[in-house]
């Protein structure tokens, strides 16, 4: 009598229950217990036996039928070696999570998508007899809830107590005395909804609301490992307040943080949202990898992404396929390529201050003003050069050949060369460093700092141990100030990365900024810098140096801030080049080194057994005849009466001989 009644009232129970809601309640326990072994990770799967997929479960699940269902007669078996999860699994369910799986497959066992992937639906309030506790639509499915719990609404609180709940709601802050007096005295029906209406417009409640997903975007003014700097994205989070006070969209809200800057005609604004990608840890200190941290922030963006929009953990993948959430590994690299699409270093800048890039500037109403008077003077100044130029480029060839000798027989490079090695200084006067009166004594004592002085072309030249620094006392040029410099060099071999010279204090831990000229992959490599790699001009030859072999190579500027201005030539030839950057933006100047160092560079790749000779530094752009003279003094005192050579007259008049276009440049 005892058991048929026992059986009687689990019947009745489970009659008067809820169908089981497959995501609320079956999932978690299946990701919990059984996905380690059974679930989407290929690899950790056990008896080729998958639970995350109907298909698949229908093997060990009769639906409709718990009887014949293995996957009941294992979570009830008490044989060790039969049971599910295994005792060696340290994986255990309790009764009412055995019975809910039993009940979930008599009812059909009915599978659905992770509800993240499932898009919102409009559900009307349930129905719960006639109430007058219901003041708004939320209130029916608190009360329906409430009922099913056999419970009821507690009484209203008192109005203090009210309005002190509703200040700390939507502002964070308590009411103030006088606040509470005008609502406690307030009779009329809207004394609340007035109230409400009060705090949500008020500057504090976009604060308030702000700080969660702040959190969530683990938003900082620190960059947050050892040095910890302060760094400046407080712009983002006064949007972040200001979109939630103005009530901006929510979808806006969203895409414009995921991807406001690949909207068609982006705003500032709009660009300034994608800060939300951003917000990740950023490293500075000695011997981090900048390529291992810089996929760190791209693993950091796709796990907040995760986290923050599709209520998914999505670190698993990163190493194999989810075992317990529906994402492949396959998918999250898929995922991880939409977000390292970005110009971004792996290290910030330890001797400057320069904000890593991408960055915005954010200028205000004036900033912004005189921004615009500006760019319209510099459009008015490009085109007045080009009127110029037209004027002239008639008696060009007539003003070129009049005044070319003279010209090329003085190049007028800077006047002053320092042949420096920390401690001993040879100077001498004149076109160029040669190196041929390092001898004797000094001679000595730069070989045992690993600079050799070695025959070269034609007298002495340096050979480089790619860790020993020559440095010059002059070269800091900044990026509206044009320059050349050429020289000659040998490289022993098609060099991965090597510095054959720079203006700048450092690599990584300056961000490169300043000026280099490198060898990339054998290629010759010219580059200005604020910022590697956002905020930079660089091009790049198309074809490697030879090796082994004396090269003649000028690098040229012509203070425009823009690639097209910056060339390379080799023996006198201009070099076919590809640009790889083209945003030069901020200063070069500032980085902790205002002079020239050949053939090495603080924590970066020297000129390894490279040899360098007559060194040149000229302020301001060299024509391509000039070049040519350099590489072959004498070359051009027959100049062919051929297009290519009267187009390199009109050059050399352009940039050299005419007064008019060189004030037109200025």
């Amino acid at each position: 009598m005892v058991g048929f009644l026992a059986v009687a009232l689990a019947a009745t129970m489970a009659a008067a229950r809820e169908p089981v809601d497959f995501n609320r309640e079956i999932r978690p326990i299946l990701s919990d217990r059984c996905f380690h072994c059974h679930g989407p990770d290929a690899s950790a799967r056990s008896a080729g036996l998958r639970l995350d997929i109907r298909e698949h479960a229908l093997d060990v699940i009769t639906p409709g039928n718990s009887d014949t269902s293995e996957l009941v007669s294992r979570i009830f078996s008490k044989d060790p070696d039969e049971v599910m999860p295994p005792p060696d699994s340290h994986r255990t369910l309790t009764n009412q999570e055995k019975e809910l799986l039993k009940q979930w497959i008599e009812e059909g066992a009915g599978y659905d998508q992770h509800w993240s992937f499932k898009p919102l639906a409009a559900t009307p309030p349930p129905a719960t007899g006639n109430s007058k506790w219901p003041r708004n639509n939320i209130d029916w499915f608190i009360l329906a809830k409430l009922k099913g719990e056999d419970f009821a609404p507690t009484p209203e609180a008192s109005k203090e107590r009210l309005l002190r709940r509703l200040a700390f709601d939507l502002t964070g802050l308590p009411p103030t005395p006088e606040e509470l007096a005008s609502f406690v005295a307030d009779e009329s029906p809207e004394a609340y909804a007035n109230r409400v209406d009060d705090y949500l417009s008020r500057p504090e409640f976009g604060e308030r609301m702000a700080t969660p997903w702040l959190d969530l975007a683990r938003y900082s003014d620190t960059y947050g490992f050892q040095q910890d700097w302060d760094r400046f994205v407080w712009p983002w989070r006064d949007w972040v307040i200001d979109a939630i006070n103005r009530n901006l969209p929510y979808d806006d809200f969203i895409s414009w943080q995921i991807a406001g800057d690949m909207l068609p005609d982006a705003t500032r604004e709009q660009i300034l949202a994608t800060t939300f990608s951003r917000l990740h840890p950023q490293k500075v200190e000695g011997g981090s990898d900048p390529e291992e941290f810089r996929v760190e922030y791209v693993a950091d963006r796709v796990h907040t992404f995760g986290t923050a929009f599709l209520g998914l953990t999505l670190e698993c993948s990163r190493c194999h396929d989810h075992r317990y959430d529906p994402i492949s590994q396959t998918e999250y690299y898929q995922l991880f390529s939409y977000f390292q699409n970005i110009d971004e270093a792996g290290l910030y800048s330890y001797f400057t201050k320069s904000v890593p890039t991408p960055t915005l500037a954010i200028p205000d109403e004036k900033e912004e003003s005189r921004l615009r008077d500006l760019r319209a003077a510099a459009a008015a100044a490009e085109d007045g050069y080009r009127k110029q130029w037209s004027k002239l480029q008639a008696k060009a060839e007539r003003i070129a050949r009049t005044r070319v000798r003279a010209l090329l027989a003085d190049p007028r490079p800077l006047a002053d060369f320092t042949f420096d090695l920390h401690e001993e200084k040879e100077e001498k006067k004149g076109l160029a460093w040669t190196f041929s009166s390092v001898a004797g004594e000094a001679k000595a004592k730069a070989e045992q700092r690993g600079v050799r002085i070695v025959s070269a072309r034609s007298g002495n030249a340096l050979q480089l141990d790619g860790d020993t620094a020559v440095e010059f006392d002059f070269g800091d040029f900044g990026r509206y100030e044009p320059f050349s410099i050429s020289l000659w060099m040998w490289t022993p071999d098609l060099k991965e990365r090597a510095v054959i010279f720079h203006r700048s204090r450092a690599w990584t831990d300056a961000a490169s900024r300043g000026y280099q000229l490198l060898l990339e992959d054998g290629k010759l490599s010219a580059s200005l810098i604020h910022f590697w790699p956002g905020n930079a001009i660089r091009i790049r030859a198309t074809e490697p140096l030879p090796v082994k072999e004396w090269q003649h190579v000028t690098i040229t500027y012509d203070g425009s801030s823009r690639a097209d201005g910056l060339r390379l030539f080799v023996n006198g030839q201009t070099a076919a080049t590809k640009v790889i950057r083209d945003n030069l933006s901020r200063e070069i100047r500032g980085g902790g080194a205002d002079n020239i160092t050949i053939g090495q560079r603080f924590r970066d790749r020297g000129f390894t057994n490279g040899r360098v000779d007559d060194f040149i530094v000229f302020d301001r752009e060299l024509s391509e005849l000039e070049i040519r003279e350099l590489h072959s003094p004498g070359s051009t005192s027959d100049l062919a009466e051929t297009e290519i050579e009267n187009s390199l007259l009109e050059e050399f008049s352009r940039l050299r001989a005419s007064p008019e276009m060189r004030k037109a440049a200025e």
